[in-house]
């Protein structure tokens, strides 16, 4: 603090410059199931996470065989809205955080 004439003038304090805060990541698994159909299930992968068809194809044979398949990962609200469309379409995905 400077004071001249009886004015007080505050200086400025550096302030702690945080880093940007980044939404946290969220996995979107699609699980096997019994009921739809191969072809279905890959084109609606491709539909809804806007993947080429091949990796969706991969993705469906992953969830086939093991029973889960990661499809992307992305914002929470994202990994939301792309579970939602996915039970739409009667295929079963979950999310879970990105750790």
């Amino acid at each position: 603090m400077i004071e001249d004439s009886n004015i007080a003038v505050l200086e400025p304090t550096a302030q702690k410059q945080l880093p940007p805060k980044h939404s946290p990541m969220w996995k979107v698994l699609l699980h096997n199931d019994d009921v739809n159909e191969a072809f279905y299930v890959s084109n609606t992968i491709q539909a809804i996470v806007k993947i080429n068809e091949e990796d969706a194809l991969q993705k469906m044979v992953e969830a086939h065989k093991t029973g889960v398949a990661l499809l992307v990962v992305v914002h929470q609200e994202l990994a939301e809205l792309y579970q939602e469309q996915f039970q739409s379409k009667n295929l079963t995905t979950t999310i879970e955080p990105d750790n």
